[in-house]
């Protein structure tokens, strides 16, 4: 099992405003790359407070410079709003300036906001993902892509500048379609779940089955399918802590249902949060996110492990602006104090979440 960090660079109350973020975000990675962590990952969305990460590639590749073993890469490229082309040059280029150390994340994007913005059509979105990967797939592997789609047509193109990893970089998918895993599940793609950012018990169990029936619906034996989970955590000893620890999950939680909306509301830039129905208490949402000392984040941790098997286990510190000091501390104290308890009960995380290649399931004729 391999353990990741989540950047998201949202702006809510940093006192150094958006340089404050960006130097929390380079701070939190470096944390990250010292305490032994496999992966970094870039959020991409644009135009409000909500991400500042508006080129996951830049961060990655800004971070790598600064960085020394750790993976880099978009968590996720939202492929609808990209140039193809273009995506798979910078990621290609973000591995050789890593020297191999690139990580690519894919997905279709669900903000309409954003859609409209880059006049990309929301309800074409997988489909034109399909299409956008078929190229950047070429352009990766193969060096050269001639194409003729429905939303992209190119002619015979050769390129240069391809990556030091092949046949890809590590790739994983949040776009757990049938269609899209049936295409991607082939070049090693892990289906990447998570479901606790609305503060409710099961969320994230029910986020691993819909990936489950999608990977089956596709072909694929239920029982070889990779995991890649995402949870919510800070590990504190003080219970006040804790409680503005929550507090900042449920303004995430807000945010993210705000801007799920056709049409979210804005003051200038800044999203107006909504709350969720049926919202969690505070209380609720320390209790499903990964809130506590060392021994409770551990004991969670091992029944994510014993639960979901996660071939990757990616950790969000710095939710909802947290301040970059105690959600530091927090990464720290994970890597120093939890994963050994975690390995005390589980044994040898490195062998955690293996799963043999993916092969077709066979089908009732």
């Amino acid at each position: 099992m391999k353990f990741g960090l989540f950047s998201l660079l949202m702006y809510r109350d940093n006192p150094r405003g958006i340089t404050g973020v960006i130097d929390d975000a380079r701070s939190m990675v470096q944390a990250a790359d010292e305490a032994g962590f496999d992966f970094a990952w870039f959020a991409e969305h644009h135009f409000t407070n909500y991400s500042l990460s508006v080129s996951p590639l830049m961060m990655a590749a800004h971070c790598a410079a600064l960085t020394r073993r750790i993976k880099l890469g978009p968590l996720v490229v939202v492929l609808p709003l990209h140039n193809p082309l273009r995506a798979a040059q910078e990621v290609a280029l973000l591995d050789q300036m890593s020297d191999g150390r690139a990580a690519l994340g894919l997905g279709s994007g669900y903000q309409a906001y954003e859609f409209e913005r880059f006049n990309a059509p929301l309800d074409a979105k997988n489909e034109v993902l399909l299409e956008y990967w078929d190229v950047m797939r070429a352009a990766l592997v193969d060096g050269h892509v001639r194409y003729e789609g429905r939303h992209i047509s190119l002619p015979e193109t050769v390129v240069a500048m391809r990556p030091i990893q092949t046949p890809l970089p590590p790739l994983f998918l949040t776009s757990l379609y049938p269609s899209i895993l049936t295409r991607l599940a082939e070049d090693g793609a892990v289906p990447f779940v998570s479901g606790a950012w609305a503060g409710k018990p099961g969320a994230l169990a029910a986020s691993r089955d819909r990936a489950l029936n999608a990977w089956a619906a596709s072909g694929l034996d239920p029982a070889g399918m990779p995991v890649a989970m995402q949870q919510y955590i800070h590990v504190t000893d003080s219970a006040a802590e804790a409680m503005e620890a929550a507090e900042r999950g449920r303004f995430y939680a807000r945010m993210v249902y705000a801007l799920r909306a056709a049409t979210p509301r804005l003051d200038g830039a800044t999203v107006v949060p909504m709350p969720l129905p049926e919202e969690a208490s505070l209380e609720g949402f320390r209790d499903n996110f990964v809130i506590g000392d060392p021994h409770h984040v551990a004991r969670r941790v091992v029944e994510d492990i014993r639960a979901l098997d996660p071939a990757h286990y990616n950790c969000f510190f710095q939710f909802g602006d947290m301040p970059v000091a105690r959600a530091r501390r927090s990464l720290e104290r994970f890597a120093t104090e939890v994963l050994p308890l975690v390995e005390r009960e589980v044994g040898p995380l490195d062998r955690i979440g293996l799963r043999p290649p993916v092969s077709r399931a066979i089908r009732a004729a």
